[in-house]
């Protein structure tokens, strides 16, 4: 095989990052339990992805600024216009949203 050929070859592999690296000593009990707990959490992070994806872009806005911004509830009416129990309304009724799609998924939270 060519320098080419494994050049283009390693351009169509996949992208994602390692999640564990094997040194010399091998593989050992507790680094196939880190492997196992990182591969759930890939799992459940590329799972919300899809499912804020699926969301319309309000309802996700304020999903995202009060889970991954970590704006309080007063933050997200006053940027929304909203009252805050309306926000509240909101993030109430995506998390449930969120469990239903994550059961569906057959990931238990």
């Amino acid at each position: 095989m060519t320098s080419k050929q494994r050049a283009y070859l390693r351009s169509l592999a996949n992208t994602m990052e390692p999640i564990i690296h094997v040194g010399k000593d091998g593989v050992n009990e507790n680094m196939i339990k880190q492997a196992s707990d990182a591969l759930e959490a890939r799992e459940l992070a590329e799972a919300i992805d899809r499912f804020l994806r699926t969301l319309p872009e309000r309802e996700c806005s304020i999903f995202l600024r009060r889970y991954w911004y970590v704006d309080s509830v007063q933050d997200i009416a006053a940027r929304y216009a909203l009252r805050e129990n309306t926000a509240k309304s909101i993030l109430f009724r995506t998390r449930e949203k969120l469990r239903r799609y994550l059961a569906g998924e057959g990931i238990i939270v």
